[in-house]
């Protein structure tokens, strides 16, 4: 299962993690987000330990995809030693998700 992070956890989460992480920026009334859930979910298992797999909701953390310039959803942004190498928007397949991770790790 992808882990929550909000704003207060982000930099211990995402920035100071030790292996990349894939930040999915989403919102529950938004229908792709909700489409790109279980694709996440599958990420998340086929990754684990390699790549962690992260959700925060934009509407009750709004500081952290504002200081990323997320202005659609879902965004997807993969930081790697603390810093964003790797940024998608919307609705992707999940063969197209591994593709953009396995090349920006």
């Amino acid at each position: 299962m992808p882990s929550v992070i909000t704003d207060a956890s982000f930099a211990t989460d995402v920035l100071q993690s030790k292996i990349p992480v894939l930040v999915d920026f989403w919102a529950p009334w938004c229908g792709p987000c909700r489409a790109m859930s279980p694709i996440i979910d599958e990420l998340a298992t086929e990754y684990e330990g390699k790549v962690t797999m992260a959700k925060m909701n934009i509407d009750e953390n709004p500081e952290v995809p504002q200081q990323f310039g997320v202005m659609s959803i879902p965004t997807f942004i993969l930081f790697k030693d603390g810093r964003p190498v790797k940024q998608m928007v919307g609705a992707k397949s999940k063969q197209d998700m591994k593709r953009e991770i396995d090349a920006a790790t």
